[in-house]
Protein backbone atom coordinates (compact mmCIF):
# COMPACT_ATOMS: atom_id res chain seq x y z
CA UNK A 1 0.00 0.00 0.00
CA UNK A 2 1.74 3.50 -0.71
CA UNK A 3 2.10 6.07 1.69
CA UNK A 4 -1.05 8.23 0.49
CA UNK A 5 -3.45 4.88 0.83
CA UNK A 6 -2.21 4.62 4.23
CA UNK A 7 -2.56 7.85 5.59
CA UNK A 8 -5.96 7.99 4.29
CA UNK A 9 -6.72 4.81 5.57
CA UNK A 10 -5.08 5.99 9.34
CA UNK A 11 -7.33 9.18 8.89
CA UNK A 12 -10.53 7.06 8.05
CA UNK A 13 -9.87 4.79 11.31
CA UNK A 14 -9.04 6.59 14.23
CA UNK A 15 -10.53 10.18 13.21
CA UNK A 16 -13.76 9.18 11.47
CA UNK A 17 -14.37 5.70 13.06
CA UNK A 18 -14.31 3.60 10.45
CA UNK A 19 -13.97 -0.22 10.71
CA UNK A 20 -10.54 -0.87 8.89
CA UNK A 21 -12.19 -3.76 7.07
CA UNK A 22 -14.62 -1.91 5.30
CA UNK A 23 -11.71 0.17 3.64
CA UNK A 24 -10.60 -0.51 -0.01
CA UNK A 25 -9.83 1.60 -2.63
CA UNK A 26 -12.70 0.81 -4.12
CA UNK A 27 -15.16 1.83 -1.03
CA UNK A 28 -17.22 5.38 -1.71
CA UNK A 29 -17.39 7.40 1.45
CA UNK A 30 -21.09 6.72 0.88
CA UNK A 31 -20.02 2.48 1.65
CA UNK A 32 -18.14 3.93 4.65
CA UNK A 33 -21.14 5.92 5.93
CA UNK A 34 -19.56 9.41 5.96
CA UNK A 35 -22.10 12.15 5.39
CA UNK A 36 -21.24 15.18 3.66
CA UNK A 37 -20.04 17.51 6.49
CA UNK A 38 -17.56 14.37 7.27
CA UNK A 39 -16.82 13.85 3.77
CA UNK A 40 -15.58 17.51 3.68
CA UNK A 41 -13.65 16.79 7.28
CA UNK A 42 -11.51 14.63 5.80
CA UNK A 43 -10.97 16.20 2.24
CA UNK A 44 -10.00 19.71 4.58
CA UNK A 45 -7.89 17.36 7.38
CA UNK A 46 -5.63 15.66 4.01
CA UNK A 47 -4.90 18.95 2.45
CA UNK A 48 -3.82 20.07 6.00
CA UNK A 49 -1.42 16.87 6.17
CA UNK A 50 -0.21 16.89 2.69
CA UNK A 51 -0.32 20.54 1.73
CA UNK A 52 -2.04 20.04 -1.43
CA UNK A 53 -4.93 22.54 -3.13
CA UNK A 54 -8.09 19.43 -2.94
CA UNK A 55 -11.40 21.01 -4.03
CA UNK A 56 -13.68 20.09 -1.17
CA UNK A 57 -16.73 20.31 -4.16
CA UNK A 58 -15.30 16.73 -5.09
CA UNK A 59 -16.13 15.13 -1.57
CA UNK A 60 -18.96 13.25 -2.66
CA UNK A 61 -20.89 9.97 -1.39
CA UNK A 62 -19.87 8.71 -4.79
CA UNK A 63 -15.87 9.65 -4.40
CA UNK A 64 -13.57 5.91 -3.86
CA UNK A 65 -10.88 5.88 -1.54
CA UNK A 66 -8.89 4.90 -4.43
CA UNK A 67 -10.00 7.92 -6.08
CA UNK A 68 -8.88 10.11 -3.58
CA UNK A 69 -5.50 8.68 -3.12
CA UNK A 70 -4.78 8.71 -6.66
CA UNK A 71 -5.61 12.65 -6.63
CA UNK A 72 -3.84 13.51 -3.81
CA UNK A 73 -0.62 11.66 -5.47
CA UNK A 74 -0.85 13.41 -8.40
CA UNK A 75 -0.92 16.61 -6.21
CA UNK A 76 2.09 16.11 -4.58
CA UNK A 77 5.59 17.27 -5.59
CA UNK A 78 7.21 14.86 -7.66
CA UNK A 79 9.90 14.58 -4.71
CA UNK A 80 6.94 12.74 -2.65
CA UNK A 81 5.93 10.58 -5.24
CA UNK A 82 8.14 6.92 -5.33
CA UNK A 83 9.69 7.12 -9.51
CA UNK A 84 8.87 3.95 -10.71
CA UNK A 85 12.21 2.47 -12.31
CA UNK A 86 14.18 5.33 -11.12
CA UNK A 87 17.55 4.44 -10.03
CA UNK A 88 20.54 6.19 -8.69
CA UNK A 89 23.68 6.05 -8.67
Amino acid sequence: MDTVLTHLTTVLTTKFEVPADLITPRSTLADLELDSLAAVELYVTLQEHWNVPLDDSEATPDRTVGEISRTITTLLPQREQPAAGDESG
